[in-house]
């Protein structure tokens, strides 16, 4: 546990810009230590009492799409621009030994070694969505670093993929051609919650494939509307590895940034989601503080039995153990 005087010092080293400390900062909120925690609130306390001009956009897309190639392009034109850009990219993590790589630093030599550019890898753990437990905390510490653009690059890609937009402004989908029918591949569930869909590979605009894919990508399109209203979901083409339509994809961006922010709809969507998160963590600690009673715990113990002598079905379990709780705590 930090002091007070520490405290403010770290806080001033990350409003500064420092990236040591803002790594740092981000190491203590995904701690999962009790006196770790107590400090990670009151460092958020200090930094997030409100939200700079910021830019939250989403990456995702399925392994082999140039995910991390798009993001270095992408990071290395905005700082051109004469922005600042933070990169968190979240690695999937092996169910066995709950370990994960990390390696999107070397995957972005270039884009790292920029002093306007912080890039933090970070392990998904058991948490579902493509995106980390914490990466909403770690996007707010990013924004009182100062960083104009955040970007979110998920694990992977499936139906559970659009949790990245539930904490982020902007969701860019990523594809590739050849890579299957488009239409199959991409699930309409994800694709509602996509706002550009940006087709990468594209090194020759006469290839077959390519021309095949972007026509299936738009017909897709067609029967997943655009999550917000007066935003026309965009479909691209890009060849990241040599920088083009990188340009293009950025005008996009900003053209979506503009319009958003002066019809205030990014800062209502960020309250939205905030009072979602909100309600998440409520559930998770909800459930976390009742389960870790004694009595509770053996009463989840024998109910496992009784389920596995067939005696009862998981729901009836679920509302047994319910109501003995709450006869519990009605008896206090």
């Amino acid at each position: 546990m930090v002091n007070q005087d520490e405290l403010n010092k770290w806080v001033s080293a990350i409003q500064k810009g420092d990236r040591i400390a803002l790594s740092k900062a981000i190491t203590l909120i995904e701690s999962l230590k009790p006196e770790d925690r107590n400090t990670a609130s009151l460092l958020l306390k200090k930094l997030v009492p409100n939200h700079s001009n910021t830019l939250r956009i989403g990456i995702t897309g399925p392994p082999g799409a140039g995910k991390s190639t798009l993001i270095e392009a992408l990071g290395l034109h905005i700082i051109q621009q004469g922005y600042r850009v933070a990169v968190l990219s979240i690695d999937p993590s092996s169910a066995i030994t709950k370990g994960s790589i990390l390696g999107d630093k070397t995957r972005m030599n270039k884009l790292s070694l920029e002093t306007k550019a912080f890039i933090r890898p970070s392990p998904a753990g058991e948490h579902l969505g493509g995106v980390a437990q914490r990466t909403r905390e770690s996007i707010w510490l990013c924004e009182a670093a100062g960083f104009d653009f955040i970007l979110v690059e998920t694990a992977g890609i499936g139906q559970s993929e659009y949790q990245v937009s539930t904490m982020t402004d902007l969701t860019i989908l990523m594809t590739i051609s050849g890579a299957g029918d488009e239409l199959q591949g991409i699930k309409k569930g994800i694709m509602e919650w996509a706002d550009i869909i940006v087709l990468n590979k594209v090194d020759d605009e006469k290839d077959l494939k390519a021309i095949a894919s972007y026509k299936d990508l738009v017909v897709a399109s067609h029967f997943a509307e655009s999550r917000i209203t007066g935003w026309d979901r965009k479909i691209l083409k890009t060849a990241a590895l040599h920088d083009k339509g990188i340009d293009l994809l950025f005008s996009e961006i900003e053209s979506f940034k503009s319009r958003f922010s002066e019809n205030q709809f990014i800062q209502s969507n960020r309250t939205h989601q905030l009072i979602s998160y909100y309600h998440d963590l409520l559930k998770i600690k909800l459930l976390d503080t009742l389960i870790s009673r004694p009595e509770i715990q053996k009463y989840i113990g024998e109910t496992e039995k009784n389920l596995l002598r067939l005696e009862i079905s998981p729901e009836e379990a679920a509302d047994i153990s319910i109501r003995f709780i709450f006869a519990l705590f009605n008896n206090q």
